[in-house]
């Protein structure tokens, strides 16, 4: 015989099913849950099918009435923008849970596997799991559709500079590159003298202005052509013009400025090297080192030209220097450079080394100069100056020859060049032969200058061999600390892959 210790525990029991007499526990409906499911279908007005419209040219899918969104595959905007399709029908059930069922991405099939509830007999609550299936057709966009038709464009971006060297478009394209200021162009054709970005609306092309006018001196106008115009909704077309002019003046530019600006910046030497050009122009004084800054709005109301072009410098000997103590600050003069060391040289012509002809000059690039070094320069002594401020300085205050960079055996930087930067994707005409020595020039500027380094993307090249950084004697390299890794991120057809939504 059996004791009990306590109270009985009381226990539930079971009722017969209604229908199919089963034993069930009590519920409101008295109910089985497979007759309860063949009485009332929760799911019924909800569709189990739906269409979403894909752009294949610019990979957006439509959001009705007429947004084209940006979705990858199995992400929370896709997931949303399905949800969107039968949000009506939803109403009459609580959503409980959605996510995805893996499709081929390439199969245009879009699985949503949906968790609903609904209060249904004397209150029971209902759980049901069902599938809706998307098919995903593929519609071109009105966008694409202006682009298709060759009348896409709405605004357009025309930067020029007027000089013979393109130095300032190789770094500003580096820029636009690493602000991704080049996603929304529609099209970029590459002229002469210049870019021209266009762009599907004018609040894109107003953008890409404003940041041209951040990042270099220059200056901009803008205009407006009608194309067409709706009398009875009283809707205009246009076509918009912006025009940006940068500045003439590229980076290693001999400038005279006029007596009234070199005044205002500290009493400085007319006659100056251009050292740097970023959002301001960077000068400074070869015989003083005094550095000074002028922005794009300075220049224009004060305006200089470089005194020579590239093609025009001349390779120098050094034949002795000798560096010079810090000289006497004279009245009003602004602030010299750390960056530098001011020597005097006696140099020769490598084209006159059977003479006895040498040239004494002040050089801002004590630093790097030693007896025997190659040198560029200008040679102002046997020149014929044509510029209104030149012309009217005294011929003593004008030296006869300035350096502006060392120099060094091209063939073996590019060697060992084990660096490489990306480049715009776009329409080129008119190319001139020169190009591809002015964007060496500009990569050799890119190893030598730190300051402009730190607004450009340097990518390592795997296919040059490492070597050791430290070359005393070799020209200056970029240290590996300072390139990034060329990472290729492979994007599907409909979109790419995105997270996994599965709950």
């Amino acid at each position: 015989m059996e004791y009990m210790t306590g109270p009985a525990a009381p226990t539930q029991g079971n009722i017969l099913c209604c229908q199919c007499g089963v034993a069930i526990p009590p519920n409101p409906a008295n109910m089985c849950v497979g007759c309860l499911r063949a009485q009332v279908d929760i799911t019924e007005g909800i569709p189990k099918q739906g269409t979403l419209h894909f752009c294949k040219q610019c990979e957006r899918y439509l959001q009705p009435p007429g947004t084209w969104i940006q979705c990858t595959l199995e992400s929370r905007e896709l997931l949303a923008l399905c949800l969107k399709k039968i949000k009506a029908s939803l109403s009459k059930v609580r959503l409980i849970d959605a996510g995805f069922i893996w499709t081929e991405p390439h199969s245009k099939r879009l699985k949503l596997k949906l968790t609903v509830q609904k209060e249904v007999i004397n209150g029971a609550v209902l759980q049901q799991v069902f599938v809706v299936e998307y098919i995903v057709q593929s519609q071109m966009c009105e966008d694409c559709h202006r682009i298709e038709a060759k009348d896409f464009w709405k605004a357009v971006v025309q930067v020029r500079q007027k000089t013979l060297h393109k130095k300032t478009f190789y770094y500003l394209e580096q820029l636009i590159l690493k602000h991704r200021l080049h996603q929304n162009t529609l099209r970029i054709k590459e002229i002469h003298d210049g870019l021209d970005f266009y762009y599907s609306s004018k609040q894109q092309a107003q953008k890409m202005v404003d940041f041209l006018q951040c990042t270099v001196p220059s200056r901009s106008k803008s205009s407006q052509r009608l194309i067409s115009h709706d009398i009875h909704s009283n809707v205009y077309n246009y076509k918009s013009t912006f025009s940006v002019e940068i500045v003439p003046i590229c980076k290693d530019n001999v400038v005279c400025l006029s007596p009234k600006l070199a005044q205002s910046l500290g009493n400085m030497s007319q006659i100056c090297v251009c050292i740097r050009v970023t959002s301001t122009i960077h000068l400074i004084d070869p015989s003083t080192l005094q550095i000074a800054e002028i922005d794009g709005n300075t220049y224009w109301r004060h305006p200089f030209n470089s005194l020579f072009h590239p093609k025009q410098l001349e390779e120098f000997i050094i034949m002795d220097i000798n560096r010079v103590q810090e000289k006497k600050k004279g009245a009003g003069a602004g602030a010299r450079s750390n960056k530098h060391t001011l020597a005097e040289a006696w140099v020769q012509k490598t084209s006159e080394l059977n003479t006895d002809h040498q040239y004494f000059c002040c050089t801002h690039l004590g630093h790097i100069l030693n007896p025997g070094d190659l040198v560029l320069g200008f040679d102002l002594a046997n020149c014929n100056l044509n510029d209104e401020f030149a012309n009217k300085m005294n011929p003593h205050h004008i030296p006869d020859v300035i350096l502006i960079k060392k120099s060094y055996d091209r063939t073996k930087r590019q060697r060992r060049r084990n660096w490489k930067l990306k480049e715009l994707e776009r329409d080129r005409e008119g190319m001139d032969t020169d190009d591809e020595r002015q964007y060496q020039d500009f990569l050799e500027d890119l190893e030598e200058d730190e300051a402009i380094r730190k607004n450009v993307n340097i990518y390592r090249n795997a296919d040059v061999p490492v070597e050791s950084d430290t070359d005393d004697d070799g020209p200056p390299r970029i240290s590996l600390a300072e390139m990034l890794e060329d990472l290729h991120i492979s994007q599907d057809a409909t979109g790419g892959e995105g997270a996994n939504m599965m709950t």
